[in-house]
This record gives structure tokens, sequence and C-alpha cells, in this order.
């Protein structure tokens, strides 16, 4: 629960040309799980104390935050993030915050799950930033109100304690809580502005919701599916594979580099659960001129088990959603699909149910996480 990469201080004030240039940023190795908070799974910023400045929902907007030097409204400087006013003290006798004046902002999770790392990122609060930040999670079943999820029954737990933050950062905190969470709550300290919140994890999914469903996609992100391992992600991350509905642009799929030697590409999954596969679907919405050539797709049974073929080398066209029925249903914990010789598939969908061994060590672990 510690900062992996510590910046702390102002950064210099803005002068002109590139406002990244001087941004501080680290490799955290916590990034290659998906974004809990992400916006693209249903995350929310649910209510936040005070956002005078701008407002709370920024805080989950895909992508880098953006600065515009020229942008005032008529509260003062236009920021993208989440930025509440200046504290006070009780009187002139004492004009300073205390101790424990903070502003906070509760977030629901996009998807519950064990959390291995948080970045708050205060790009382009250079001056205006918190001194400290603070995160707690919370597990709460339902769709509580922010009324609710501030009430005295719930029971908040420390993710990151209180730590001192650099303006101007990617400032990243390591999470080793064995816990599922499905609400986070950043607390800013005293006050000041961020730009983005990022909370990466594993999604646990509930089983017992999986159960009713019946046939659902074993190897959506949603649904506890994670992509392992991928040959290449210059352009764009695997997990885009197996995110919530269909891809809306080139970049929201996964695209290689051009090959030029004789191999393929590929991407390794972990399913929900051991799972009986049925159907699938190999989407190539928006590639166009870099669409894959051809795909198959393999299972395995458990980390040691051979791969199956379940689709043999399939021509793909692009920018279509193919779909195939299995002639029979094949069991497995992990998929592969691999694509010839490079270039981009948008989504793979892994139709099935789970096996009862598969709903037994689901049910297992979500009890075991607090579930």
């Amino acid at each position: 629960m510690t900062a992996t990469e510590s910046f702390t201080g102002d950064a210099n004030p803005y002068g002109g040309g590139d406002p990244y240039a001087d941004y501080r940023t680290a490799d955290f190795p916590f990034t290659r799980y998906a974004d809990l908070a992400g916006r693209q799974l249903g995350a929310g910023v649910v209510a936040a104390n005070d956002e005078f400045f701008a407002q709370r929902e920024n805080l989950l907007v895909p992508g880098p935050a953006v600065f515009d030097p020229e942008h005032f409204g008529h509260k003062g400087k236009v920021m993208d993030g989440w930025e509440s006013r200046r504290r006070r003290g009780a009187g002139a006798d004492h004009p300073w915050p205390t101790a424990e004046d903070h502003d906070w902002a509760l977030v629901r999770l996009g998807a519950p799950g064990v959390i291995r790392g948080i970045v708050v990122d205060t790009a382009h609060f250079r001056g205006n930033y918190p001194q400290a930040v603070s995160v707690e999670g919370a597990s709460v079943p339902g769709s509580p109100s922010p009324e609710e999820l501030l009430g005295d029954h719930v029971k908040w737990t420390t993710l990151v304690p209180r730590t001192p933050v650099g303006g101007h950062a990617a400032n990243g905190f390591s999470v080793s809580v064995e816990q599922r969470f499905t609400h986070v709550r950043v607390n800013q300290h005293p006050d000041g502005g961020i730009a983005r919140l990022r909370v990466h994890g594993e999604v646990v999914p509930d089983p017992e919701w999986l159960t009713v469903l019946g046939t659902f996609d074993v190897v959506a992100l949603e649904n506890g599916g994670r992509a392992e391992d991928a040959s290449d992600l210059f352009y764009s991350p695997a997990s885009n594979t197996i995110q919530p509905g269909r891809s809306r642009k080139m970049d929201d799929g996964w695209e290689t580099r051009r090959r030029r030697d004789r191999g393929n590409d590929w991407i390794r999954y972990r399913l929900a659960a051991q799972a009986r596969i049925r159907a699938l679907e190999i989407d190539t919405a928006y590639l166009k001129g870099n669409s894959a050539g051809w795909a198959s797709v393999s299972v395995k049974d458990g980390e040691s088990g051979e791969w199956t073929e379940i689709l043999p080398r399939t021509r793909l066209q692009p920018d279509t959603n193919h779909r195939f029925v299995l002639p029979a249903p094949a069991v497995g914990t992990h998929a592969r699909v691999d694509i010839y010789p490079d270039g981009g598939i948008s989504r793979l969908r892994l139709f099935g149910s789970l096996t009862e061994a598969g709903t037994a060590a689901l049910t297992a672990r979500h009890q075991e996480l607090g579930g």
C-alpha cells in the first residue's frame, strides 16, 4: 500500500508548448490489469462533497487530460479534472484548514473486483493539486445511493493511506488487499484537483448471477475473463478485445505492428472459470485495411492442459462480425486466438456456461474475498 513511484511538490508553471513535456510518470506494473473504474465497464462518480471549479465526472473520462491555457470560465480556469475550492480555517485567528479537512469523491466500480493498483493523476494541476491523497474501498451489494454509501454501517477499508503526491504527475500506488470491492472513495487533503483516477485490478463476478444467466460470454472482462498475455501490444491493449459492447473506433480493438517475418500474432486469455463453450464470435469492426487475414481459436483445461483447436484457421473479412457454432461443446479454463499473419481484431466472444467445477471454484473465490 505504498507509492510505486514517489512524486511530490509543485510542477513548474506552464511555460508554453507541449503541456506534457514536463509531466512526471512511471511504468506501473499493475496497469496490465483492467481499469475497474472504466466508463466502458459502467463505472461512475456518484458523489463528491465539492466540485466548485471542475466536475467530478472528469475523473473517469477515458484518455489523458487535456489542457487549454486560454480557456477560462466565470469561476476561473477551466480544468479537465475534478477540482474543489480552496479550504479556509474557522476564522481570522486561524485561517488555515485543519489537518483533518479533506474533500472526497465516491466512485462506483464498473465491475467489482480485487484492486491491484491505483493511479491518482494530477496532470495539469501544477500548483493546485492536493498535498496528499488517500483511497478507501467498500463492498456494498446492489445499487446503493450516495447516502447509503456514507452511512455508518458501511465498512471502508484503507487501500492507500494518506500519502503526499506531486503536481502534474501520475501518482501510482500498489494495493495488496485481497478483498472484493464494489466502490472506492478518493480523498484529497486538504483540497485541490485531480485529473484522472484509474483503479486497476481483477474482476470477480457474482457466481449466482452468472448461474442465472446460463449461457453468457465466458471470456468477457465484465464476467471475470482476462487477457493474460499477447505477442504484440504496439498499438493497443489486448484487453480491448473483451471489453463490453462493440468497438466504436479503430483504437477500441487490438492492432499489432506490421510483421516482417514468417510468424503470427496471438492473445492468451483466462476464462471466468472452467466453462463449456458452444459458440464464438470474432469481430473486426473498424479494422478495414489492417484487420487480421485469418484467425484460429484454441482452448486448454487447466494450467498444464494441452491446447485444442476449436476453430481452425479461418479467413476473416474487414469490418465484419464473424459467428461460429461449434460442432461439439469445448471445455476449458483458458483460450487463445491466433491471427495470421498480423493486423487486428476488435472483439472475441466465447459463449457458453460454467461447468460444475467452474461454478464451485468461482463461488469459493467469491466467498474468500468477502463477496
